[in-house]
């Protein structure tokens, strides 16, 4: 490494011109991968093919038929939606839905299959056929039977009769997904403008799986649009103020935007898509390609302000700095890549882009940034004094006190790793979404006027074909649904036995003493024999009932929960099936919301298997670079206290970790070793090299160093409080704990770290180390 460090500047020197061309076309060929990125249109992408919640919730989509959906709200801005003008919205947009992309079922009040008995018939029709030809007293009877129907109350209209949706059964092809749900969304929202503009005493909002979606699409789009041109203006101006060079800050962004153009190039080649998370990987590219630049940048502008010549300044900034500046690539590149062990693809996306970002960036920074710096017009700015005063005043500070601080810092993270316990791990997925978005809004809007988003399916299967009629089956799975509808997290549960003590009372001429289920399995196969004949196209009951009739398909829909009461509830169901209802014991809960209940624990088990893989190879890596087992294993201690600090801030102020912070710790512990690596390089340095004592190798750490660390975790704080205003709380919420683990970890390396060297070291301050055995 010693000879690499002498003979790299020159080298860069003498080839600058090819090593530029050489750059340009590196990145043109990565960049030509841009091409095939794309953004992701469906949730399922935060599952992997074999997570065992996705394979059960496909099993059941296969059974029936897809549930991915658009739902539209109506709600009346006067009265109840029971009068001419709203049911006539309602009928219009329940006609006009079935002309959307993909539509396979349309659902509403007004085509609601009402039945009823006219003599020894069954009568089957819409409950609305002609609402603008309804007098008063049809308008009662069609009130009155809606709010008495358990299938529409609390999923297609309200129970104050305020609100009512139109929900639409989408099949999307798959063929062309990037294209096929924007296309949905877009037809969707056309419908509702025009129905907004033909009837504007009525209010319409648009959920669903498929605006779901969506809405992932969109937040992403918005995190590139936005929060890429933020952190790359702000940083940009950060380094200005505090390099003092308009050119060293242009050279600056020539490397960062070379490391961004090759991460998402070679992501493209690889075919990752862009998710939420991926889209936030420019902006973390960013952060660690400025990273990678300060630190030559600040010995190369200090040296030529000392009247250096340019080429001898970058063939020091390079020689010092190779070192430092490649174990802090090296262990940020294997903290991303501990992100692998993640159960969640786009994490494990979003951790090799950064890792590869961060790689070209230190390439780009020893390479391309010097044979730049080499041709184009640098002024170092006068020094009168060779040393930095305020770094020297600092650490003459830290040299004085440091018997208080190594005492005092120790207290402080016994104190805030004593709140970790407060931190619960949890997650409500629909808060992904902050309220500023449409989609949030309309969801807690849906949620408060009329249904909820949140669902359990279940497929009951009764063991044989036909066996949905057997009366003992029903009676198991009546029992079930009625001990659903009195749990507290409950809404709404659609299930066939609705149906089958509905057809029960219309054939004992409906008398609603018969408002019950058959107690013979040939009459209640007869009857729903009769119903299903009588069903129009498209409203078959395929959606609720499996081929051969021997399984049916239940959904109980949710308030917005957290993830440990989604799991809760579902254990108290499972516990009540095999107490109650052992027949049906092998019915298990799915579905997207049950898939992301089990992700969030999961994940956090499998990045521990991560994270301390990372800590070992960072571990060994350190300890060969500084040659010397005592110093590899003093350098853990700076940096795993940093984000043991976070977490436990996290717990003081949140209390509550849910899936994006379950990878915080593997991916900081990569950053934070940033300033550690810089530090003990510089330190041990004046140490081997010098012949300093441990208080004249901490001042020489400081002044040499010092001012470079302020400004990398200064910017890198910046870019990751930049990410934390994103719309998706996913990528938010990582962002603002990533942001104050880097702080903590400057705090640790300026204020912990020189007095645990000098409590250490003071007995073997009289000789280099080298020299000693």
């Amino acid at each position: 490494m010693h000879r690499l460090e002498e003979a790299l500047g020159p080298w860069v020197i003498r080839h600058r011109w090819l090593i530029i061309v050489a750059t340009l076309l590196w990145v043109a060929a990565a960049a030509s991968g841009a091409r095939s990125l794309s953004f992701t249109t469906s949730y399922r992408v935060f599952f992997s093919a074999d997570n065992p919640q996705l394979v059960a919730f496909e099993k059941l989509e296969r059974t029936y038929t897809k549930n991915d959906n658009v739902l539209f709200v109506v709600r009346s801005r006067e009265g109840d939606v029971f009068d001419a003008e709203t049911l006539t919205a309602i009928d219009e947009l329940t006609r006009e839905a079935w002309q959307l992309p993909y539509s396979l079922r349309v659902d509403s009040i007004t085509n609601f299959q009402h039945t009823w008995a006219e003599e020894d018939d069954l009568v089957v029709e819409d409950l609305v056929s002609d609402p603008t030809s309804l007098d008063a007293a049809s308008l009662e009877r069609i009130r009155r039977i809606a709010l008495s129907e358990p299938l529409l109350v609390k999923r297609l209209v309200s129970e104050d009769g305020r609100t009512a949706g139109v929900n639409v059964t989408i099949q999307l092809p798959g063929a062309d997904a990037v294209h096929e749900t924007p296309e949905v969304v877009g037809a969707a929202r056309r419908l509702a403008e025009r129905i907004r503009q033909a009837h504007p005493g009525v209010e319409i909002r648009l959920t669903g799986i498929v605006p779901l979606n969506n809405a992932f699409t969109e937040a992403s789009q918005s995190d590139i649009q936005t929060l890429l041109p933020l952190a790359l203006g702000v940083m940009l101006l950060l380094l200005a103020a505090l390099l003092r060079s308009v050119t060293a800050t242009l050279a600056t962004l020539l490397v960062i935007l070379f490391s961004i153009v090759t991460a998402m190039g070679m992501g493209g080649h690889i075919g990752y898509p862009i998710t939420p998370p991926t889209a936030s990987a420019p902006t973390m590219i960013l952060t660690m390609a400025i990273a990678s630049s300060v630190h030559i940048l600040v010995t190369f502008l200090h040296r030529m302000g000392l009247g250096e010549e340019r080429a001898t300044a970058l063939a020091e900034s390079l020689r010092v700095n190779l070192q430092p500046v490649f174990l802090a690539s090296a262990t940020t590149a294997l903290g991303f890549l501990s992100m692998n062990f993640s159960e969640v693809p786009p994490f494990r996306h979003l951790g090799n882009l950064v890792a590869i970002g961060v790689i070209a960036s230190f390439v780009l920074s020893v390479t391309f940034l010097p044979a730049l710096l080499s041709l184009l017009p640098v002024k170092g700015r006068r020094r009168e004094r060779e040393h930095d005063p305020l770094m020297v005043r600092f650490a003459d500070g830290v040299i004085r006190n440091q018997r208080p601080l190594l005492w005092g810092f120790l207290a402080t993270v016994l104190l805030l790793t004593s709140f970790i316990p407060r931190n619960e791990l949890n997650d409500v997925f629909i808060h992904y979404f902050d309220e500023t978005l449409a989609f949030r809004q309309d969801v807690d809007f849906t949620e408060r006027h009329l249904t909820g988003l949140y669902n359990i399916e279940y497929s009951v299967e009764s063991g044989r074909p036909g066996g949905i009629a057997d009366p003992e089956f029903l009676r198991q799975l009546d029992a079930f649904a009625e001990w659903y509808r009195r749990q507290p997290e409950t809404i709404h549960v659609n299930v066939i036995t609705d149906i089958f003590k509905r057809l029960n009372r219309n054939l004992h001429g409906d008398d609603p003493a018969w408002h019950r289920l058959p107690a013979e399995r040939n009459l209640a196969a007869q009857y729903l024999l009769l119903y299903e004949m009588s069903l129009p196209y498209g409203l078959d009951l395929n959606n609720q009932i499996n081929v051969d009739k021997s399984a049916t398909r239940m959904v109980v829909t949710l308030r917005t929960i957290s993830t440990n009461d989604f799991l809760a509830l579902e254990r108290r169901a499972a516990t009540w099936l095999e107490n109650h209802a052992p027949a049906l014991a092998r019915a298990e809960a799915s579905g997207p919301n049950m898939m992301f209940a089990h992700i969030g624990k999961r994940n956090i088990l499998a990045m521990l298997e991560g994270t301390t893989l990372a800590l070992v190879g960072i571990s060994m890596l350190l300890i060969l670079a500084f040659r010397s087992l005592r110093i590899g294993l003093l350098s853990l201690v700076p940096n795993l206290v940093p984000a043991a600090m976070g977490f436990g801030i996290w717990g003081l102020m949140v209390g509550e970790v849910g899936l994006a912070l379950s990878v915080v710790t593997g991916m900081t512990l990569g950053i934070v070793v940033d300033d550690t690596v810089h530090f003990l390089s510089k330190y041990l340095r004046a140490r081997r090299e010098l012949g300093m004592g441990a208080e004249e190798a901490v001042r020489y750490a400081f002044d040499t160093v010092g001012r470079a660390l302020a400004i990398t975790s200064l910017v890198l704080a910046a870019g990751f409080l930049i990410l934390a205003t994103s719309h998706f709380h996913l990528n938010a919420g990582m962002g603002l704990l990533t942001a104050m683990v880097i702080l903590l970890a400057l705090a640790a390396d300026f204020l912990f770290l020189p007095a645990l060297l000098l409590a250490l070291d003071r007995r073997r301050a009289a000789q280099p180390l080298e020299n000693r055995t």
